[in-house]
């Protein structure tokens, strides 16, 4: 947040008698961006967040919204869009993980349904280390009907299947994308995977029969950067 919308953090507070290098680079953020900080004894840092593993710092911060509508976000995309969508991932932990690998590969906007998904929670916010800050991420009514409308912007919708016949590395990804990955354990509901133009599997190469849904999307999306980055030179 500081990075990313300095503005609309209030104020710092500080444990006091912490001094190592993580934290003094912290304060210097705070202090180039010109947001005051306090420091504060453990107990009382503790009384303002009760059962938090709050590790020292937290924050008073304005809240604000990150762009909920798909349209609005890719209106503003200068090059090829690249969309994840998360077919109902109803994990906190799979969830944070998914959008720190979103902020990581540049993708645009991560969207899911409302009735089957976990939304923005703390545990979601730790684990993403940021990137909600950073990634919007849209809950649509219908995500099927989201898709169509994203295939008539004209992105290519591959979905990540375990018994596909294609493999990621074989199919071209460096255009307009959504990639579209199922939930955990029972993968994409049949309307999603109706909808997605073409189904690619991650090819496994030890005794593990599948990946963490986070893991899948960091390789999968990966391989859509390096074909980019390829395509670019």
């Amino acid at each position: 947040r500081l990075r990313s919308r300095p503005g609309s953090v209030l104020e710092l507070y500080v444990v006091e008698g912490r001094g190592d290098a993580r934290l003094r680079q912290l304060l210097a953020v705070a202090g180039e961006r010109g947001v005051r900080f306090v420091h504060l004894p453990a107990e009382r840092l503790d009384r303002m967040l009760p059962g938090q593993r709050h590790q020292g710092v937290a924050a008073s911060v304005r809240i604000e919204v990150l762009p909920q509508h798909l349209d609005d976000v890719l209106d503003g995309v200068s090059g090829p869009p690249l969309v994840l969508a998360l077919d109902g991932v109803q994990d906190p932990h799979n969830l944070g993980a998914c959008l720190r690998c979103a902020d990581a590969m540049g993708v645009h906007a991560v969207i899911a349904p409302k009735d089957r998904a976990v939304g923005i929670t703390p545990v979601v916010e730790k684990v993403a280390s940021g990137a909600t800050e950073s990634v919007p991420y849209v809950m649509v009514t219908n995500l099927a009907r989201e898709l169509d409308a994203l295939k008539a912007r004209g992105l290519f919708a591959v979905g990540l299947a375990g018994e596909a016949e294609d493999v990621i590395a074989g199919q071209g990804l460096d255009g307009p994308l959504v990639l579209v990955m199922g939930a955990e354990g029972g993968g994409m509901r049949r309307l999603t995977r109706e909808r997605c133009d073409v189904l690619v599997r991650i090819p496994m190469f030890g005794q593990a029969e599948s990946l963490n849904v986070s893991v899948a999307a960091g390789i999968c999306l990966y391989e859509a950067r390096r074909q980019r980055a390829a395509r670019e030179t």
